[in-house]
């Protein structure tokens, strides 16, 4: 058997195994030893515009706001989905405003914990 056959083999039969492993780790409530392996749990884009317009303190450009994403929680968003999202959030008066074109700001509060008293 070639070299590259039996090594493709090789690391199917691995994954497999790891993933009858993740099973029977799960189903056996052994909470320890899932968490050891689970990834952390993600952000939503739009949690991460909320995160970077608080600490920034003021409105900013989708392309800042792309940039600083990248740099700061290594997550690289698409310009259009994030323009699209933001726009339908503008609209719905959903945690941002837009102060000017390709331009979000947060709206009063939205950048908080806690909701702010009436």
């Amino acid at each position: 058997m070639p070299d590259d056959v039996r090594q493709i083999i090789l690391e199917t039969i691995e994954a497999s195994l790891e993933a009858q492993l993740r099973a029977v780790r799960k189903l056996s409530g052994n909470k320890k030893m899932t968490e050891e392996q689970s990834p952390q749990k993600r952000k939503s884009n739009l949690s991460i515009v909320v995160d970077i317009l608080t600490a920034e303190g003021q409105p900013l450009h989708s392309s800042e706001i792309i940039k600083r994403a990248q740099t700061l929680y290594g997550r690289h968003l698409d310009r259009e989905s994030l323009v699209s999202a933001l726009t339908k959030c503008v609209a719905r008066k959903d945690r941002f405003a837009r102060p000017a074109p390709n331009t979000c700001a947060l709206l009063r509060g939205a950048g908080k914990e806690e909701p702010t008293a009436p």
